[in-house]
């Protein structure tokens, strides 16, 4: 991770942007994969012959199970943050789905936390705990924590996540309550 020194005098930008990866969810939509070409080898090289309906239920329990493990693995492999001066958006996976969009009138703080790991969380995802909040967790690490104004959190894991909240901050004190967009 690259360090951008930044004073409180320096400008923030338009729009600031970051990103987390995580590599070892390529591994699992491996796996995924692998799965998908078992489903379709099964169908493929089967003589069919010793019952249709427990290979069938194979080959359609290996497809779906591989699809399913692909597509949920590649929507969280990494996750992208995007902050203009209105709101917040999250996007995550190649696709961008599912994406969370958070205007900043809804953001009353944002905090930095230096570690954020699925085990907090349940797992890799969009994840959801009465205690906690609402978190998208891509892998372990930095991450903003978001109040918002019903009370509730949103924690998302991203690079260089203090001078995201140094961007939040600022632009929340310009737009404090009572002022207009």
């Amino acid at each position: 991770m690259r360090e951008h020194p930044r004073t409180e005098d320096t400008p923030h930008p338009d729009v600031w942007t970051g990103r987390a990866t995580n590599r070892v969810q390529w591994l699992l939509a491996l796996a995924g994969a692998a799965c998908v070409a078992l489903g379709v080898q099964l169908a493929v090289d089967s003589a069919w012959t010793s019952g249709v309906t427990p290979l069938a239920m194979s080959v359609v329990g290996c497809i779906a199970a591989g699809l399913l493990v692909l597509f949920g693995t590649l929507a969280f492999v990494h996750v992208d943050l995007t902050l203009d001066k209105e709101c917040l958006e999250v996007r995550c996976g190649h696709i961008g789905v599912p994406r969370r969009r958070i205007p900043l009138s809804e953001v009353v703080g944002a905090d930095f936390t230096p570690l954020v790991t699925p085990r907090h969380w349940g797992g890799w995802g969009y994840r959801w705990r009465p205690e906690k909040g609402t978190a998208v967790v891509v892998r372990r690490g930095e991450g903003i924590v978001l109040r918002l104004g019903d009370g509730h959190t949103f924690t998302i894991t991203v690079d260089n996540a203090e001078s995201a909240v140094r961007v939040i901050r600022a632009r929340l004190r310009t737009t404090g309550p009572g002022t207009t967009r």
